[in-house]
């Protein structure tokens, strides 16, 4: 078993004079690291934090936001990722399953979801709930600059490592303010030596009714992670580009150069801004659609092609094409492709190269981590061990976990065959349309609804809600509706409609797969 600070803080003491975080032009040494993540948890307990708090958490990855996460971890309370985008229904179903007793987001947040700010940010497609009374009673921590709508009495995360509190509001009315101080040094705030309590709460999916959450404490985050620092095989002193927590902090671990891409720089969305950075890094992650983005933009610029020493990708299924691709225009480059969950990560982790040579069925995943233990029942993979979740927000705990995927073991090496259950996968989030298709059903006009995934050629699945219109549908009122009804991660990439769905057997259940061959055909 491996505490996640532990480890962490452990690495800021061997090598406390190396670089360990980077953001543009701003670097912390590792000491400077611990500093700030004692510094933060020392000041929130000042500020009233307990252990046992629960953070509701929406600051974009930076040097300010990460050493936030670890100082709340650091100070014994619980980091609670909340996304934004989720919609305003969605966001608040989650907090309300949550019951934080605070609130961290950047100033911009509370400024676009209250006042004049929010229309605005509506007409622009963004429903935002009101950051300053989503969670009443709460306290807050904003990031960035003082804006018009920060609650009265909000802390201020600074720049710089948190030296002091001042708690009362400022003559102007501005909130109190966590004063910083450069070079300031702290004794070490303790570590409570409980590091199986919940620390990382991570929503995945779920409706405005049943928001599911996975919850992870400090051991079973660093064994995972410790695990995967040793498989990927980071080299102490190497630069890591990513902005992926559970990426940078196993290469922390290990000792080498977190360097963060600047907000806004998406490898997806504008990969020709991300191929600046590449020649600063000796390690890239991407998740395969955002490296499929890199490989195209790369063929029309070769001179732009980094020396990398490895590139990780994971986040979903690493398809074959998209390895040759990466095989071929990085040719010296170690690749390591992670299949795992957001319960326990990593379950395997294949070598590119062993990956391409295997000539087997199924899909090749790797060798099965150290902490995990796999077995298979009636040919589903079910995955135990000391990386495993505690379990599900409001559930009882976790001691497997069935993952979906039918597989096999080969002297411990992982083989997909396929899916067990119905699941498609979009970017980084799976997708379990049971969960959504009776809430759409329930809506006016529509008779019944499906969710079908559409594979695309590097492993990620486009989504199509299929509608059996009933009197009265429109589909533009639809549009209307979703977003505040399911996970932005589930709306629809196309919505088509049927006159009736395909059914099979005596039950007429549903065929999905004889949906699936017809949506496909009707958007080939």
């Amino acid at each position: 078993m491996t505490d996640i600070l532990a480890a962490l803080l452990g690495s800021c003491e061997r090598t406390p004079d190396a670089p360990a975080l980077s953001l543009r032009r701003t670097t912390l040494t590792y000491r400077d690291l611990a500093d700030r993540i004692h510094g933060v948890a020392c000041s929130l307990t000042a500020a009233g934090l307990k252990p046992g708090d629960r953070v509701l958490f929406s600051v974009r990855p930076g040097i300010d936001g990460i050493c936030l996460a670890l100082g709340i971890i650091a100070a014994g309370g619980t980091v609670v990722f909340a996304d934004p985008g989720a919609g305003e229904a969605m966001f608040r179903a989650r907090a309300a399953l949550a019951a934080p007793a605070w609130v961290a987001a950047e100033s911009v947040l509370y400024a676009a979801s209250s006042g004049p700010l929010r229309g605005i940010a509506r007409r622009r497609g963004l429903e935002l709930p009101d950051y300053g009374t989503v969670v009443p009673d709460a306290r807050h921590i904003y990031a960035g600059p003082w804006l018009p709508g920060v609650p009265t009495g909000a802390l201020e995360l600074g720049a710089k490592a948190i030296s002091g509190l001042r708690r009362d509001a400022s003559a102007d009315g501005r909130p109190g303010r966590l004063i910083t101080g450069e070079g300031s040094r702290y004794a070490a705030a303790p570590l409570l030596d409980q590091p199986n309590r919940e620390a990382l709460i991570i929503f995945t999916s779920g409706t405005t009714d049943a928001p599911k959450a996975v919850v992870h404490s400090r051991a079973s985050l660093g064994t995972g992670l410790d695990d995967f620092a040793s498989a990927v095989g980071f080299v102490p002193g190497e630069r890591v580009l990513t902005d992926q927590l559970m990426v940078g902090i196993p290469a922390l671990i290990a000792g080498a150069h977190w360097q963060l891409p600047p907000v806004g720089a998406d490898p997806g969305a504008r990969p020709e801004k991300y191929l600046d950075l590449l020649p600063r890094a000796d390690v890239l992650f991407a998740v395969p659609a955002a490296l499929d983005a890199l490989l195209r933009m790369l063929e029309h610029t070769p001179a732009k092609t980094p020396r990398l020493r490895a590139l990780i990708v994971g986040g979903a299924p690493v398809l074959r094409p998209l390895l040759l691709r990466a095989r071929a225009q990085l040719p010296g480059t170690v690749i390591r492709a992670v299949y795992g969950m957001t319960e326990i990560l990593p379950v395997a982790i294949a070598d590119g190269d062993e990956k391409l040579a295997f000539t087997g069925a199924g899909d090749y995943v790797g060798r099965v981590m150290n902490h995990v233990s796999v077995r298979i029942d009636d040919g589903e993979l079910v995955v135990a061990g000391e990386g495993l979740a505690l379990g599900y927000l409001g559930e009882p705990p976790l001691t497997e976990l069935r993952t979906g995927d039918l597989a096999r073991v080969e002297a411990h090496r992982l083989v997909l065959a396929g899916r067990s259950k119905d699941m498609f996968i979009r970017g980084s989030t799976n997708v379990y349309p049971g969960l959504y298709e009776p809430v759409i059903a329930g809506l006016p006009g529509i008779a019944e609804a499906a969710i079908v995934g559409v594979p695309d050629d590097v492993g990620d699945d486009r989504l199509v809600l299929v509608i059996v219109p009933a009197d009265g549908y429109d589909e533009a009122a639809l549009r209307r509706a979703l977003p505040g009804l399911i996970d932005s991660a589930v709306l629809p990439d196309r919505i088509m409609t049927m006159s009736d769905l395909p059914r099979s057997g005596r039950s007429r259940k549903l065929d999905r797969a004889a949906l699936g061959r017809l949506v496909s055909e009707a958007f080939a």
